[in-house]
């Protein structure tokens, strides 16, 4: 009984021990991540991936529409057309690049 009590008390010892070096650690990796996102380099970095990766999927977007238009039913083509339409941006596409 009595290593019974020693064990269990080892392991409510390890566990406080544990939880709060672990929330230490947790909050030291959230201040560096909070850190390294307010970088301004990272920022840009970040604002330039997005822009190149909105123009390259309005290109692949405009390159499949048209190869593929032709071979999907009729009804499926009038629908995609009437919700481009109803989109009212005539020269930008579902991302809010331009077509060219």
């Amino acid at each position: 009984m009595r290593y019974r009590l020693t064990f269990i008390a080892g392991l409510a010892l390890g566990y406080v021990l544990g939880t709060r070096a672990g929330r230490e650690r947790y909050e030291k990796l959230k201040k560096a991540a909070q850190q390294v996102s307010q970088n301004p380099a990272v920022r840009n970095a970040t604002e330039t991936a997005a822009q190149t990766g909105r123009e390259f999927a309005g290109k692949a977007y405009h390159s499949v529409s048209g190869r593929v238009e032709d071979k999907v039913p009729a009804s499926v083509a009038n629908r995609v057309r009437s919700l481009r339409e109803r989109n009212g941006r005539p020269g930008e596409d579902d991302w809010g690049s331009s077509n060219t």
